[in-house]
């Protein structure tokens, strides 16, 4: 059985250089991701904006709410 030392020292090269540019790359969108995700995007909106979607407690409402939010739901073909 014949190792080819080129063939192989080709290979090693070409994973550490995929492997460094993957992490690199990885390094770079982890560094803009601050920018471009928001930090509390469930946060209590600023200003005279108000909440589109007020999440309750599903015990409070019982089957009917939930039948009805159901339905609602539908009814938008969301």
């Amino acid at each position: 059985m014949v190792i080819s030392v080129r063939k192989w020292l080709r290979s090693v090269k070409f994973a550490v250089l995929f492997i460094a540019l993957a992490y690199l790359m990885y390094k770079v969108l982890g560094t803009f991701g601050g920018y471009l995700l928001p930090e509390d995007k469930y946060r209590i909106p600023d200003g005279s904006a108000i909440k589109a979607f007020q999440t309750e407690r599903a015990g409070n409402y019982g089957i009917e709410f939930m039948a009805e939010r159901l339905k609602l739901f539908y009814w938008y073909g969301e």
